[in-house]
């Protein structure tokens, strides 16, 4: 291996480097995009659990001690309760995008090693076949030895750059799916939330609605 990597020439240092980003992040990615991580069960249990505004404050208790992407969604939700729909909706569409990107942080990392690889290992081809024919030129057609080492570069590179670019590539595609469909499930939890903040807010109403008809009644 270590041979290998000696004859593909110096473009092997930076596939090794894209290599190595490419593992790490892969890595990361896969510890802190786990669903249990990211929509935690115990965030879920409580927005499940609340049947009346005395019960946010034990739902915003549960978030600060579970702190991630869907805790930040519900806060921003809990802490706004007391205001109109429209404006606590937009208020967890902002905190969304911005927990949407942190979700993605990594991502255009692995995106760039996954298409800049295999064009290192193009460019490595193309090294390869300039010195197959500058040896052709010095030594002449004859000299199958000198010739076959420009071809051994060109195919070690190539190869290093298809097998560092092409798991790359499988890793972006999967963890972005992945990413877009745990905001789906994020947003589907925040404006489930969302609908028990304003039908609190409904009920807070109705009694003030109850006594005006009960004054034009009278009158």
């Amino acid at each position: 291996m270590i041979e290998l990597f000696r004859q593909g020439g110096i473009l092997m240092y930076p596939l090794a480097v894209c290599s190595i980003v490419a593992v790490a992040l892969i890595i990361e990615r896969s510890l802190n995009l786990r669903r249990s991580k990211v929509i935690k069960p115990e965030i879920i249990q409580v927005i499940e659990n609340i049947k009346g505004p005395e019960d946010l404050g034990l739902a915003y208790s549960i978030c600060e001690k579970n702190q991630g992407p869907f805790s930040s969604v519900i806060l921003t939700a809990l802490s706004m309760k007391n205001l109109s729909k429209e404006e606590i909706k937009e208020a967890i569409t902002d905190n969304g995008r911005q927990q949407t990107r942190k979700l993605e942080r990594g991502l255009a990392i692995l995106e760039t090693v996954a298409g800049v690889s295999p064009l290192l290992g193009i460019l490595g081809t193309v090294l390869g076949m300039i010195q197959m024919f500058r040896d052709i030129t010095q030594f002449g057609i004859g000299q199958s030895g000198a010739m076959a080492g420009g071809i051994q570069v060109a195919l070690i590179t190539t190869a290093a750059g298809l097998f560092v670019g092409i798991p790359a590539l499988v890793g972006y595609n999967y963890f972005t799916n992945k990413v877009d469909g745990l905001v789906l499930e994020l947003e589907y939890w925040a404006g489930y939330l969302l609908n028990k903040l304003t039908g609190f807010q409904g009920e807070s109403k109705m009694p003030n609605r109850a006594k005006e008809r009960a004054i034009d009644e009278v009158f």
